[in-house]
């Protein structure tokens, strides 16, 4: 009984599953194929052509021939032909090299060129097109031009004109085009169904159920005998089904254009001295003209006729308070072209110029007064904070980790020995620094070599002994005095491995950076410091430079991967060239939309610095401010009320008093190759005053003279 129990159980469970699975089985049908979409890999080839399977593809094809691409093109129509499929051009695309074809309700486009590099060899590309407006094609019509989006056809016949209309007759309903009569044409106001035509008839067909199609507005078919005994056909959206009144669409140059538009284009801008708008409107030209009368006569334009015209072709004479310019419109198959050109007159060009002199001078006289503000502030600041330091001499710092003796008033001292660096701060005056470091490098048999920078707000100190060397960079700094060194004296032993270890864990367990979406450059919301700096040319709105400086308190490779994927995000590439990464600096050059770009990462104080500079090449082009390619560019100011002379790599320049007042906005430009320069400025009356100034290649640099013959460098671009 206990075998006989789960027998008697199963049987009606397979009879339950085996009429499941037949009713699934015939609830299932097939996907019907998409008969409008040609299966390009049945397309019939040239002789000797070999398909690319590399990268396999449902919708396109790609095969290779032994031979140029002239000779491929010809024998591509020819096997095409052959096959049945029957090449048209587009409207206004004559030029385009991209062989179109149609064959029925299917579309085909084929597109030759060289391969590799090479015009002994030829690619061929099979794509379908899907024809959204069918018509007929008569057999052996020539001069075929269509549109499978509107419809639009004109072609050449040589059959009589009732075989043609016949013809069509036929086969326009044989596609779900039903002739219109004023029934079924009642829905279209004025609706002319009116059947002769100049030399020849018209007949006007609709086209309501999909059939596979888009929904298509009413065609008129026009066939009119030449000449030649010849038929013109010509199959258009029928005149009364287009819109009478048109929309205004997006602006071309600052120039109005209407729509529905098949193309548009433009030259020049809204405050270019010319520009240009020209377009192809899918309507009548009487439409076209009624918008451009209502739309440039609300923009405040006049309208007067330049010719008498005809009904295909209008040529109008435009002009405003600031313009002239003319406005034709002529046919060109059934759209209407646009061509809209405008000129400023010398009076606007000239009320133009004196507007951004005027601008230019407003900002160069800003400018003047903002740094004389500057400099005389910071001569103030600089004599009480050099008051406030002490000139007494300094003892040597107990546990100093660098292999040379640094000041007990040292603050803040990193130091790297792996690359020979050493910075840190100090509240001893630079006289005080200086001579510590002379007498305690001189104990230890270091000799000075003298140099040009030595005075009580900077100094520069080189010392060599044994194959040694050491250079130092004391630099006052508001309330206190930065010294940077580096050479080969300050190499030593890299630090534990341990204690890289260490660091390196933790900067793995350390969560990802999340970028400020406020900000204009991207940076890490975790930051402890922040600043941006936007510099403009004179009467120019758009920055030729940004700089962003912040402080992260995280490891420098965890900011590095930050900078790299946000920076990807908006569109800017990275540069390999001249790359420099270690475990504690970085500095990458990108590629930005905009224009040249930098990020400098370093280590101070246990945070990485980030420094990130941004340029506009378009906008410093345009304020005449962008150096030569490979070269650097400083531009001179003087601020003072005296003239100034400035000696830099050889050349000594004249600065007049004022330069970078209204009177004279732009001062003297010096194009220079990238370098550190040493530069002397002579006043008269003063004792010549010297300092140095580094440019990179791509940068511009300003540099304004004040009235004690100090100069304030400032980033230009």
């Amino acid at each position: 009984m206990s075998k006989l129990w789960p027998q008697a159980i199963a049987a009606p469970r397979l009879r339950l599953f085996a009429c499941s699975v037949l009713l699934v089985a015939s609830c299932i049908v097939p996907a019907r194929a998409d008969d409008a979409i040609v299966d390009v890999h049945a397309l019939p080839r040239a002789e000797g052509a070999v398909e690319d399977t590399s990268r396999p593809d449902r919708y396109r094809v790609v095969y290779r021939l032994p031979m140029p691409p002239a000779a491929t093109n010809a024998a591509t129509q020819q096997v095409l032909s052959a096959d049945g499929w029957v090449r048209y051009i587009r409207p206004l695309e004559e030029r385009n090299p991209t062989l179109n074809y149609k064959k029925g309700k299917q579309g085909l486009s084929a597109y030759v060129t060289g391969s590799g590099g090479r015009m002994d060899q030829s690619e061929v590309s099979y794509s379908p097109q899907r024809i959204y407006a069918n018509v007929p094609f008569p057999d052996g019509a020539t001069e075929i031009v269509f549109d499978e989006t509107r419809p639009y056809l004109s072609c050449i016949v040589a059959t009589p004109l009732d075989a043609t209309m016949a013809f069509f007759a036929r086969e326009m309903t044989a596609l779900g085009w039903q002739k219109l009569t004023a029934e079924t044409a009642a829905r279209w106001p004025n609706a002319d169904l009116g059947e002769t035509a100049p030399n020849g008839v018209r007949a006007f067909f609709g086209h309501d159920d999909s059939d596979g199609y888009r929904r298509q507005n009413p065609v008129m078919l026009t066939l009119a005998r030449r000449d030649d005994g010849k038929i013109k056909v010509e199959i258009r959206v029928a005149p009364f089904a287009l819109p009478a009144q048109l929309e205004a669409g997006d602006d071309r140059a600052g120039l109005p254009m209407p729509k529905p538009a098949k193309s548009s284009q433009s030259l020049g801008s809204a405050t270019s001295p010319a520009r240009q708008a020209k377009g192809a409107i899918i309507a009548e030209l009487p439409a076209v003209l009624a918008f451009y009368r209502s739309e440039l006569q609300g923009r405040g334009f006049r309208i007067e006729a330049a010719a008498p015209g005809t009904p295909d072709d209008v040529t109008l004479k435009v002009a405003s308070a600031e313009e002239t310019g003319t406005l034709k419109l002529s046919r060109q198959y059934d759209l209407t072209m646009v061509e809209l050109s405008m000129r400023a007159t010398e009076a606007a060009l000239a009320a133009r110029a004196k507007a951004k002199k005027d601008a230019d001078d407003k900002f160069m006289a800003d400018a003047a007064a903002m740094a004389k503000q500057v400099i005389a502030a910071d001569e103030v600041r600089r004599a009480q904070q050099a008051g406030a330091m002490s000139d007494a001499p300094v003892k040597a710092l107990a546990g100093n980790p660098a292999p040379i003796a640094l000041p007990e008033t040292a603050e803040a001292v990193e130091f790297d020995g792996s690359q020979g660096r050493l910075e840190f701060k100090s509240t001893s005056s630079v006289k005080a620094l200086a001579g510590f470091f002379r007498s305690t490098l001189k104990a230890t048999g270091y000799r000075e070599a003298p140099t040009v920078i030595d005075n009580p707000t900077m100094a520069r100190l080189e010392f060599s002994a044994k194959g040694k060397s050491v250079a130092f960079t004391i630099m006052q700094m508001g309330p206190k005095v930065n010294v940077t060194a580096d050479g080969s004296a300050l190499i030593a032993a890299a630090k534990p491995a341990a204690a890289a270890q260490a660091a390196s864990q933790q900067a793995k367990d350390a969560p990802p950076l999340e970028a400020d979406p406020s900000s204009a450059l991207p940076v890490p919301k975790e930051r402890s410091a922040t600043s941006m700096a936007t510099s403009k040319a004179p009467g120019f709105d758009t920055p030729v430079r940004l700089e962003l400086e912040a402080s992260v308190p995280a490891d420098l490779n965890a900011v590095l991967a930050f900078y790299r994927a946000e920076l990807t995000k908006r569109g800017w590439q990275e540069k390999p060239e001249g790359a420099q990464t270690s475990a504690d600096k970085a500095r990458l050059a990108f590629t930005s939309p905009q224009g040249p770009a930098v990020l400098t990462l370093g280590r101070a104080r246990g945070e990485t610095s980030i420094n990130l500079v941004q340029k506009n090449a378009d906008a410093a082009a345009k304020a005449e401010i962008l150096p030569k390619p490979g070269q650097a560019k400083l531009m001179l100011g003087n601020a003072g009320d005296t003239d100034a002379v400035l000696t830099i790599n050889r050349q000594a320049v004249k600065i007049a008093a004022g330069t970078g007042s209204p009177k004279t906005p732009k001062g003297p430009l010096l194009d220079l190759p990238p370098g550190k320069y040493r530069y002397e400025i002579k006043i008269a009356s003063r004792a010549p005053v010297s300092d140095t100034i580094e440019l990179g290649a791509g940068d511009a640099w300003g540099l304004m003279i004040g009235p004690t013959g100090q100069a304030l460098p400032l980033p230009l671009y």
